[in-house]
This record gives structure tokens, C-alpha cells and sequence, in this order.
């Protein structure tokens, strides 16, 4: 692995006077694709406000490029998994897309000519360019969903965090996204996303499974090993014939068990 992109030790994350994440100890490997698990709940997206200091650090300490997270913000983007939209503002999906470059830019300063081309290429990358000039109300999900990951693109930070970033797409969308994704990663940058999805954490180079705090952290094939999945969601682990692992969820009304990760052919 890598040189860690960001570190937690003895972390504690919390809201006033309400834990959000205890005692947690992570590693996220740099220039990798991290994946962060776990049930409803478990800490996945105050992890992520955490590693950009947005929620307070009761305990522990968090590093980011070897530096606290307030002090290199500038080099972290973040997307997050519900984003506001002012109904009465009239901005276009390209303006807020271009928002991506004002912390770059400071206060009052123009557009470059590299800061035009970088919203363009992030434009063309999710294709919403013939969206351009839309107002994101007028956007399906998907698309909307596709504006934001454009604005965090553009900020060409070298940690990317997206929070459930495909969850509920489109395919369209939903591929466009994880080919964004790819392609950062080949850029050398480090890419986090949160995900209920086992199978999307499988495909990841790195899991930290979460359940009120960091239950394991590691390959998927370490992280994400049945006993662990059962810790973490505190529910049954079942091995299908094919080599499949599904969790054994009462939840589902159809009492039928849901295979969530196939784990056959994967080392």
C-alpha cells in the first residue's frame, strides 16, 4: 500500500455533547480508492465531515496529508450526499459547477483561462454540458447528483470524499460517476466514498467497516470476512451454494435472504 493520504488515532467524533463516532483508530491509503461501510447510523458520513473538519474532534487525533484537516482544505474536495438547492436563485448547473474554483481563486478574483477549462472538462466528463445553462431544478436526480461530483472534480483536490455518491442513480449516471472516479485515481489523487453497497466496498482497494466506530479497516477480503460483517450489523451471515455471502436481514419484508456481496473469484 501507499503512503497514507489521512490517519485517525483514538478518534472521537461528536455533535455538542452526542458521540457520533468512538474511539476509532484508520488508516486511508493514498492514491487509492477507500471504501467507508456499515449499517444505518454507524458513523460512515461524520467520518467524512471529520476528516474535513467539520464536526468536532472530541478525542484523538486526525491527520490529512500529515496536517490537521483545517489546515488543508485546499487540497480536499468534498461532494456531499445531499445538497441544497435554492428554488428562487436563478444559478445554472455550469455556475455551480464553476463554485468548485472560488476557494482557489479568493475572494473577487477572475476566472483564468485554466479555470474556465477546468469546468469545462468536468462539464464534458459527466455530460451535462447541454445542461449547462439549466437551473438544477430542472434536473433529475441523476443529474443533479452529476453537477455536484462536477464541482468537486473541479476542484482537482488531491483527497476526494463523496458520500453515497451512485446510491439510488440511474445507470447512466451512475456509470459516468464511477468512470470520474477511475480516472482521478489515475490522476495519482485519493479517492473516498461512502456506500451501503458490499459489493461496490469489495471492488474498493481499501474498507473501513463502521458500526458507532471503526470496526476493522484493511483489503475488502480482511474487512469485509463474515464474522465482521455480523459484528458490525448485528445480523446473520449466510453462505450460499454459488460462494456468495449474503446478510441474513429481517429488515427485508419479503423475509428472503439478500445477497449484497459476491465474494466467488475475488482474492
Amino acid at each position: 500500500m501507499s503512503e497514507p493520504a489521512a490517519r485517525g488515532d483514538g478518534v472521537v467524533l461528536a455533535y455538542q455533547h452526542r458521540v457520533a463516532v468512538a474511539a476509532s483508530t484508520f488508516t486511508i491509503p493514498g492514491g487509492r480508492l477507500t471504501a467507508v461501510i456499515g449499517p444505518n447510523g454507524s458513523g460512515k458520513s461524520t467520518l467524512l465531515h471529520g476528516l474535513t473538519g467539520l464536526v468536532r474532534l472530541a478525542a484523538g487525533t486526525i491527520e490529512v496529508f500529515g496536517a490537521p484537516p483545517t489546515a488543508v482544505r485546499n487540497r480536499v474536495a468534498y461532494v456531499l450526499q445531499s445538497t441544497k438547492v435554492n428554488e428562487v436563485m436563478p444559478v445554472t448547473v455550469r455556475e455551480v459547477v464553476a463554485m468548485g474554483r472560488y476557494a482557489a481563486l479568493g475572494p473577487f478574483r477572475p476566472f483564468r483561462i485554466g479555470d474556465t477549462a477546468a469546468v469545462e472538462e468536468a462539464l464534458e466528463r459527466l455530460q451535462i454540458v447541454d445542461l449547462a445553462d439549466s437551473h438544477l431544478t430542472e434536473l433529475s436526480g441523476g443529474q443533479r447528483q452529476r453537477v455536484f461530483v462536477a464541482q468537486g472534480l473541479v476542484q482537482g483536490a488531491d483527497l476526494l470524499l463523496l458520500d453515497e455518491p451512485v446510491t439510488g442513480l440511474d445507470i447512466v449516471s451512475r456509470d459516468l460517476i464511477i468512470t470520474a472516479i477511475r480516472h482521478e485515481l489515475e490522476r495519482g489523487r485519493t479517492v473516498v466514498f461512502t456506500t451501503h453497497d458490499l459489493a461496490e466496498a469489495g471492488e474498493a482497494d481499501h474498507v473501513i467497516l463502521m458500526s458507532g466506530k471503526v470496526v476493522a479497516d484493511g483489503v475488502p477480503a480482511e474487512v469485509l470476512a463474515p464474522d465482521r460483517l455480523a459484528a458490525a450489523y448485528g445480523i446473520g451471515i449466510v453462505h450460499l451454494e454459488d460462494g456468495s455471502v449474503a446478510l441474513d436481514d429481517a429488515v427485508h419484508v419479503t423475509r428472503q435472504r439478500h445477497v449484497h456481496f459476491e465474494r466467488g473469484g475475488r482474492s
